[in-house]
């Protein structure tokens, strides 16, 4: 391949050329172009622009508040796209009980509205107007009843309005709000300033790398042993990301894919580090899972080598634990029917073989009550990405 392949991550810089795969820790006192000019501009100048492709999860995902009007319908199906488009769920208020819910306290960078089919009126009224001037947000969309579209309209400032996800037979209509979702999520990554920098390096657009990895799975029995059913764990500096087959979602509701993802944006383990601890000091099984790797809580405050490897270990509990029956907070994956978990990311510079098998053993046999775990496979090379950027060079421009 004469082409050069670059993944912009919270941590390293990643380049793939048809002779190798090298990393670089970034040196976040510059900003990003100069960076990786400084280290790899005699690599990018081999290159022409037209065949450099770069991703980027540089900025660490999106966050939203879904506010809709019942459980079983309109939250639901939001919820379920917006965890499939990448986006990280920071609450859901169940409308009609708005008054008792708390204001988040956190910038939230995307509300969703939904709630009723097309012939419904009167949903809303200045309920949700005093409880939306009380939060902090960039971005807000509805995709709910168009009787209740003007209401909207005239009370809240820049609302994107979309296609209802519940249609008259209360299905889910999924197209127009994952599409909004997946179109912010992906402006996001290339909206900032140090990103859209990058245009001066390549030619062709600029992809989040969630994205690109999940473009992978479909290709990832060419270069890998895995075997169906599998989930990918991508643990980063700022986000873990898991990558799943729709097959393994107990009540899946979104239709167009085989393969989704869901974004952990608090679970990285140098950017998100104090959101790490605090996810595992508050987990009732941790405190067992530490003596069960012979360490002591104190391992939570130190800063060393062996501190990140515990950290790193930490996470993959909590991804599979946050995503198991036994955790109502996130999509439910049938993790005990998994063959193969394939591991990417910062992940394969920490830990080896034995360092994860230590927690699924210990995530299978003392939380699920199984016997056998499924096969590891890790992406020592970290060259997954580059299965799914060159599938991306397919895609239109």
């Amino acid at each position: 391949m004469s082409r050069l392949l670059i993944d912009v991550g919270s941590t390293y810089f990643k380049t793939s050329t048809n002779q190798k795969i090298e990393q670089f820790f970034r040196n976040f006192d510059k900003n990003i172009e100069d960076d990786l000019r400084e280290k790899c501009g005699e690599l990018i100048s081999k290159y022409k622009k037209e065949d450099i492709f770069i991703c980027s999860s540089a900025n660490g995902g999106l966050s939203t508040l879904i506010i809709g009007l019942t459980n079983s319908f309109s939250l639901k199906f939001a919820t379920n796209i917006a965890y499939n488009s990448g986006i990280n769920i920071i609450d859901t208020v169940l409308y009609p009980n708005i008054k008792d819910y708390a204001i988040p306290s956190e910038l939230i960078d995307v509300v969703i509205i939904v709630g009723g089919i097309d012939s419904v009126k009167n949903i809303f009224d200045q309920k949700l107007i005093k409880y939306l001037n009380r939060v902090n947000y960039s971005n807000i969309v509805y995709s709910g009843s168009k009787a209740n579209e003007n209401f909207l309209k005239e009370n809240i400032e820049n609302i994107t309005i979309l296609e209802n996800i519940v249609n008259n037979r209360l299905q889910v209509e999924e197209d127009a709000l994952k599409a909004y979702l997946t179109n912010l999520y992906q402006a996001d990554i290339i909206g900032k300033e140090d990103i859209k920098d990058l245009y001066s390096i390549t030619a062709n657009q600029i992809y989040s790398t969630p994205y690109i990895v999940n473009r992978s799975l479909e290709e990832l029995h060419k270069s890998f042993a895995v075997v169906d059913p599998f989930i990918l764990i991508d643990i980063g500096g700022a986000t873990t990301d898991i990558h799943y087959s729709t097959d393994l979602v107990h009540d899946n509701l979104v239709l167009e894919s085989g393969y989704d993802r869901l974004v952990l944006k608090k679970l990285g383990v140098y950017k998100s580090r104090e959101s790490l601890v605090f996810a595992a000091k508050n987990n009732e099984f941790v405190y067992e899972l530490l003596n069960f790797l012979n360490v002591t809580e104190n391992i939570l405050e130190e800063k060393s080598d062996h501190a990140t490897k515990i950290l790193m270990q930490l996470s993959i509990f909590l991804v599979l634990y946050k995503v198991s029956s036994k955790h109502s907070g996130y999509i439910t994956l049938a993790v005990e029917k998994l063959h193969s978990i394939v591991f990417t990311g910062g992940i394969t510079k920490i830990l080896d073989d034995n360092d994860i098998n230590q927690i699924l053993e210990f995530f299978y046999k003392k939380i699920l009550g199984f016997n056998n775990i499924p096969k590891i496979i890790v992406d020592y090379e970290y060259k997954i990405w580059t299965i799914g950027i060159k599938g991306s060079q397919n895609v239109s421009q």
